[in-house]
């Protein structure tokens, strides 16, 4: 039995010209810019400052091989980055979606954000990182780690275009694939470390145009003070949820907190659940159950003798009326960060 549709086309096909050809197909895939995988290397270069403006790579793989005694900036968003066979260079890089993997390098430092982080057979990495998960070496050494700390206009924007929170950073937390008995791979660098010692704003014209900054207390990245030995046995949870200033009130309380002495220590952004409220909060669970659905909770842990008496000082008078959960008393605060963050680095699978 035959298909009116098939007689429908074959009926087209002998009305057309015999001269006239049939146009091929277009596909949307056809249609994309084509990528040149030259556009997003460096490769085999010495002694030079290179990098990428943002906009430039815009969300591309980039690969860096082979370069010596080089300063190298990608100012903008990537899927994933490999360094290999690097040494003695200079290297910032923008929020990475995925991971960033450096193999065979040598004395280098760096600057960078990622999903996931993995150093192998190196030897003297610098590294000032944010990582959403665990940082990985393996068969390395001496590798030393300290907090991103950068700014420059665009990068709050590209943070979120490669999927990443400012505040889910475990940059001290290091997992060594091959410890050595007697030997530790790797350590963090001093706390009083000058990020402009080791990883310089670049001086070339190009890369002058991107306005960046090192200062401290306009870092895009919270700096916390991660695995470092605690000053007090006193620390304070506080919990925003999720709203329009959230991400603001968050940053305003860190700095009001470290302006009065006290250490931010860590901090997570990460889905609730209704258990795990009941959980961390208690009794208190009900007043913030409907605050959930909005979205993620930012959490904040900071160390010092009185932490919990002076957040708690700081809350009623800056941040009177917006619904956030404080740690009650310095004998609970423990508990309730404790309780925060075991659940919250299940989740996140760390």
């Amino acid at each position: 039995m035959g298909c009116f549709f098939s007689k429908r086309r074959k009926a087209d096909k002998e009305s057309r010209p015999e001269n006239e050809e049939e146009r091929p197909k277009q596909y949307s895939w056809d249609q994309r810019e084509k990528v040149d995988p030259k556009d997003y290397m460096f490769s085999g270069l010495k002694d030079e400052t290179v990098g990428r403006l943002p906009g430039t790579v815009a969300g591309q793989q980039f690969l860096i091989q082979d370069c010596e005694n080089c300063n190298i900036y990608i100012f903008d968003h990537s899927a994933t980055i490999t360094i290999d066979d690097c040494t003695n260079c200079i290297i910032f890089l923008g929020p990475v979606k995925g991971s960033v993997f450096f193999r065979n390098c040598r004395d280098c430092k760096c600057t960078l954000a990622c999903q996931q982080f993995r150093v192998r057979d190196c030897r003297k990495l610098e590294v000032f990182l944010c990582c959403a998960t665990q940082p990985i070496i393996e068969s390395s050494s001496n590798i030393k780690f300290g907090c991103f700390q950068w700014y420059y206009p665009e990068l709050a924007f590209q943070f979120k275009d490669a999927g990443l929170s400012i505040f889910n950073n475990t940059w001290s937390n290091i997992h060594d694939f091959t410890p050595v008995s007697g030997e530790l791979n790797w350590s963090l660098l001093p706390e009083e470390a000058v990020i402009q010692d080791y990883v310089p704003i670049p001086t070339t014209e190009e890369l002058k145009a991107v306005r960046v900054s090192t200062e401290a207390n306009r870092s895009i990245v919270p700096i916390s003070r991660g695995q470092r030995q605690k000053s007090s046995d006193e620390s304070c949870l506080v919990v925003l949820f999720a709203g329009d200033y959230t991400i603001a009130n968050a940053r305003k309380l860190i700095d009001e907190m470290v302006g009065k002495g006290f250490f931010l220590v860590q901090t997570k952004e990460v889905s609730m659940k209704a258990e795990d409220a009941q959980r961390v909060f208690r009794e208190k669970a009900p007043d913030f159950l409907p605050l959930l659905n909005k979205g993620p909770v930012i959490a904040l842990e900071f160390n010092g003798d009185g932490a919990v008496e002076g957040c708690q000082l700081i809350v009623n008078e800056i941040f009177n009326g917006t619904k956030m959960f404080v740690s009650e008393s310095k004998e609970t605060a423990s508990g309730d960060v404790d309780s925060f963050y075991n659940f919250a680095d299940i989740q996140m699978g760390i």
